[in-house]
């Protein structure tokens, strides 16, 4: 766990609250005589610390200290009690009071590597044998934290330091599930791998996986481009869509061939109905009408159609059925799409790459009517879709061409919960995305995260305002990050203040390509601060800049705009304050461009519905999802949904070189 800030910053101030939102943040009472609280209160982000954050001049002249004042040796003075927490790093003496603005963004931001965290052939050395004892209340893990801070006592009672229950080590029934409590070993450490030996089925070649390829055949990837000019000699050369798909699916099964070639692959076609070429050594099956409607259908031709062969078998059958690709007809996306996640459900870790140039019109998942009798157009097929495929360990990946509207915002939804990549692609790069689709290999599947804090802090932006936090997040590929925000409760404040350290605790739930069920409990303690100053250069600018990304792109995809252009503002201000006290500027740049790209795409947004939005009762239900982005605008936040930090941009990059 990487955090924002070297300490953690609790002490608020209520006046910074708006009148009438101050009652419901957790903790406030309400006041009859101020204006009723909104149904969904403001966030920790949206008021100003009582802190101050330090800007220092790049140049100041020296400082003239002041006279000292004399001695008295009648008595030596009275020994003053040092402060029970040491503060964050402060800017030299003198300085500051130069430069100082006040913190509108929240620096208790924490970062998890959740590729590096998954991957336990790097974690042998913490690996145990031993069961998590758990809290009976809030199913905290003992650690060795527990120890440090004396929770554990002779009479075999932990006291939990997240909830305060008492745990009583000694009951029959906990020492029947933890034998070795009884031997009074000392807890586990900070960071402990517990691996279930029991597999959830028969051992998986970590090979065996599918890949299906989901290719749109329909009338419109006829459409030509210009690939290379002409001149006095010859006419200009122009190729078709389908034909720069076709030629990106030669390379990739090449490819597969050299470094996968035990691996399955398979081909799916759609138009107005859909055709599974399967590996392509058997008759290709063909479903239309009636049964591009039925869920329950499609699904059980994928999970029953067989991938007997792998590419090396079947490498020459493929190439045939590639090469013979004809466009005419509709675009049965939706269909097509279920049938290749299906199929692919059969091997976890399997991947699925659709390839569209147009918006589903035909079918489940149609996003527009071709006809007045046709089904009214169902955007929610894709959620259900991804977390069918997400449940699976299936990964899927959407390319669509430039220049048109496939409705990027839902059909994204496929990759976006199941870890896969949205990108729009032209002729000329759409060879070397589905290379790029093809290098994401699954760490982890089922994977379920798990964040506590002690009573009394919460995670702003979150349905739930308890201090325990539960995010799934399904497949997990190399790199991938996530990052959390927290807050102290404004009527726990004084009670943080008093302490000396706050513990955090990560769990990941997760299982490995092997199918291993696997526990990970990392567990840090945190100094806290009563200082009210906060150094800019010593805060984290990856951690912000990953959160910043992250947290906007959520909220702007769940229709709260104007949240997401405060953060952009707070971020972006924090951000110059950090570059002007640690410049870097690589990190400056990428970051710097998501800020200004989000905050773009935010303002366009934020013009389109200013007229609904004015007529809008404050007190109406929460924003629903954003349908109405651009496929530009959409591909770029689902991108920063899914940022990640430039030093592990650089891991992940030096990785693959090796």
């Amino acid at each position: 766990m990487e955090f924002a800030c070297s300490h953690i910053v609790c002490n608020w101030t209520s006046g910074t609250m708006v009148t009438g939102l101050s009652s419901s943040l957790p903790g406030a009472t309400s006041d009859p005589t101020t204006c009723p609280p909104l149904p969904r209160p403001r966030s920790v982000c949206d008021h100003d610390y009582d802190n101050r954050i330090s800007v220092i001049p790049k140049a100041a002249r020296a400082l003239v200290p002041p006279p000292v004042p004399p001695r008295h040796f009648d008595s030596p003075a009275p020994k003053q009690p040092h402060a029970t927490s040491d503060p964050p790093p402060v800017p030299p003496r003198g300085m500051e009071g130069s430069g100082e603005s006040p913190i509108k963004a929240n620096v208790n931001v924490l970062l998890i590597n959740v590729g590096q965290l998954v991957d336990i052939s790097k974690a042998s050395g913490i690996q145990s044998n031993q069961k998590p004892v758990y809290c009976e209340r809030c199913r905290a893990v003992m650690s060795a934290v527990s120890n440090s801070q004396n929770r554990q006592n002779t009479n075999g009672v932990w006291c939990c330091e997240f909830c305060g229950t008492e745990n009583h080590l000694s009951g029959p029934g906990m020492l029947s599930r933890h034998p070795h409590l009884l031997l009074q070993r000392p807890c586990p450490g900070r960071d402990v791998l517990y691996v279930n030996e029991e597999l959830d089925a028969d051992y998986e070649n970590l090979e065996d996986m599918l890949v299906v390829f989901c290719v749109d055949v329909s009338g419109s990837m006829s459409v030509t481009s210009e690939i290379a000019p002409g001149n006095a000699m010859r006419s200009p050369t122009y190729v078709s869509r389908l034909q720069g798909v076709q030629d990106a699916l030669h390379k990739a099964l090449s490819s597969l061939l050299q470094k996968s070639p035990h691996r399955r692959v398979a081909l799916v076609t759609f138009n107005d109905e859909v055709t599974v070429y399967g590996d392509g050594t058997a008759v290709p099956v063909t479903v239309k009408d009636w049964a591009l409607l039925d869920y329950d259908h499609l699904r059980e031709r994928g999970e029953t159609h067989s991938t007997p062969h792998c590419i090396a078998e079947s490498l020459p059958s493929l190439t045939k059925r590639v090469k013979e690709l004809r466009e005419h007809g509709a675009t049965a996306l939706g269909p097509a799409a279920l049938v290749s996640v299906a199929m692919a459900s059969q091997y976890p870790g399997s991947k699925v790459i659709i390839c569209t140039d147009g918006c589903a019109n035909i079918g489940l998942g149609q996003l527009e009517q071709e006809q007045s009798h046709s089904p009214a157009p169902s955007p929610y097929f894709y959620s259900q879709l991804a977390n069918y495929a997400t449940e699976k360990g299936v990964i899927v990946s959407v390319m669509t061409f430039e220049g048109e509207d496939c409705r990027l915002a839902e059909v994204g939804r496929l990759a976006d919960l199941t870890g896969g990549r949205v990108n729009i692609v032209n002729i000329g790069t759409v060879a070397t995305e589905i290379q790029s689709a093809l290098a994401d290999n699954i760490m982890a599947t089922g994977v379920m995260a798990t964040l506590l804090a002690p009573d009394g802090v919460y995670f702003p932006f979150e349905d739930d305002e308890a201090h325990k936090l539960l995010r799934e997040i399904g497949n997990v590929t190399e790199g991938f990050e996530i990052t959390f925000q927290f807050a102290v409760k404004p009527d726990q404040v004084e009670s943080f203040q008093r302490r000396d350290r706050i513990p955090f605790q990560l769990q990941l739930d997760f299982r490995t390509r092997d199918l291993q069920k696997v526990t990970r409990v990392i567990t840090q303690q945190r100094r806290v601060t009563t200082s009210s100053w906060v150094w800019a250069g010593s805060l984290n600018m990856g951690v912000l800049g990953v959160h910043c990304a992250q947290l906007c792109a959520r909220l702007t995809m769940e229709g709260r705009v104007l949240e997401a252009q405060n953060q952009l503002r707070a971020q972006q201000d924090l951000l110059k304050d950090i570059s002007k006290q640690r410049p870097s500027p690589r990190e400056e740049s990428v970051y710097g461009n998501w800020i200004n790209t989000m905050s773009m795409i935010c303002e366009d947004l934020t013009t389109d519905n200013k007229e609904s939005r004015e007529t809008k009762d404050l007190h109406d239900p929460p924003s629903s999802p954003v349908t109405d982005l651009s496929d530009e605008a959409a591909k770029v936040v689902y991108q920063m949904k899914r940022a990640k930090s430039v030093a592990s941009t650089k891991r992940t990059a030096e990785a693959s070189k090796s």
